[in-house]
């Protein structure tokens, strides 16, 4: 089925364009998975929004200087995630003061970035836009910058009934494209699923076991994390003296407390913590065993052993690692839906 697309030309003359129909896109919520925690009825993935989200998201356009893409600190091969790199990257070689937070199962997660700057899917990509050691742009200039390209004409005018290049129209296709980012096809899924390739083995077992016991009241669910902020007693950075949830509520009982992240294909995530300052998943759990310090709004989860953090062995350390592992999903880093196809 095809509309017509009514346009003036020179002379008065009128034409029309054919736009094809924009189908509703193909996703399913996993079985396994908690209910979706984003209300996503106005701003439903259609064949064209996501198409039209996933070149916006790989497009430098975004950025002041035209140099930085969504992608640039999100790369698929490490689930959207800027592996390597302590904290994210901006314009001009700016360093930002966060780690990039990986990009997956959005939908299921009721607020985003370390401190909940925003709660809205469709809202989340302003923060980085606006953030002056990021992107440093705003929707308004970004707009008329692909007005002047007639590929983006084009895809806006199939992605959205009035065809508009707008700053809600460029927030929504990205929204679109990050609502069916859907990790959940890793060993850890077969297993709950009881679907082929879901063995595990006698260590990864032991380790579900002790996460379970240890670690999944913060990180619940499949999703693996409870969407709250808790201050899980690092050490205060005093160079960077970030103030966690606080920057952004106000309150003095935020300080310090982060949002819990989701642990899916956390083996591919490195480097860990809202500051990028543990290496590696070994030097999570020992911190976690050893290192955890009495700060300002510690959560009580890291009390409830009767000693600070979590008692653990290095044979456990190992259980629970070969755990994490199996929350890879190679289907989702590898899945062309989010290659850059521009």
């Amino acid at each position: 089925m095809f509309f017509p697309l009514l346009y003036s030309c020179n002379n008065d003359d009128s034409e029309y364009l054919t736009i094809p129909e924009n189908q509703r896109f193909d996703f399913e919520i996993p079985s396994n998975f908690p209910p979706i925690l984003q209300d996503i009825a106005n701003n439903y993935p259609t064949e064209y929004g996501v198409k039209l989200g996933r070149k916006l998201f790989y497009e430098n356009k975004l950025s002041r200087d035209n140099t930085v893409s969504c992608a640039f600190c999100h790369e698929q091969q490490f689930a959207f995630t800027h592996h390597g790199h302590d904290f994210s990257h901006g314009i001009n070689n700016q360093i930002g003061t966060r780690n990039a937070p990986a990009v997956q199962n959005m939908i299921f997660q009721s607020e985003y970035f370390y401190d909940g700057a925003s709660n809205s899917l469709q809202m989340l990509s302003i923060v980085p836009i606006h953030n002056p050691v990021e992107m440093d742009e705003n929707l308004e200039n970004i707009a008329q910058k692909l007005k002047s390209d007639p590929e983006y004409v084009k895809l806006f005018q199939t992605a959205f009934e009035n065809g508009q290049i707008s700053s809600a129209n460029i927030l929504n296709a990205l929204a679109q494209f990050m609502t069916v980012m859907i990790s959940a096809d890793s060993k850890y899924d077969k297993f709950v699923r009881n679907e082929p390739g879901g063995n595990l083995t006698s260590q990864e077992q032991q380790g579900l076991t002790l996460f379970q016991n240890n670690c999944a009241t913060c990180h619940a669910t499949n999703i693996f994390t409870d969407n709250q902020f808790r201050n899980n007693g690092l050490p205060i950075n005093p160079n960077l003296n970030d103030l966690g949830r606080e920057a952004v509520t106000g309150f003095e009982n935020d300080r310090y407390k982060f949002k819990v992240p989701s642990l899916r294909n956390v083996a591919l995530t490195a480097p860990y913590m809202h500051d990028g300052r543990f290496g590696s998943l070994e030097s999570v759990l020992n911190f976690y065993s050893n290192g955890v310090q009495q700060t300002q709004n510690l959560d009580e989860k890291m009390l409830q052993h009767g000693v600070l953090g979590i008692p653990l062995t290095n044979e456990e350390k190992q259980a629970i690692i070969a755990f994490l592992k199996t929350l890879t999903d190679e289907k989702f880093i590898n899945n062309p839906l989010f290659y850059n196809q521009t």
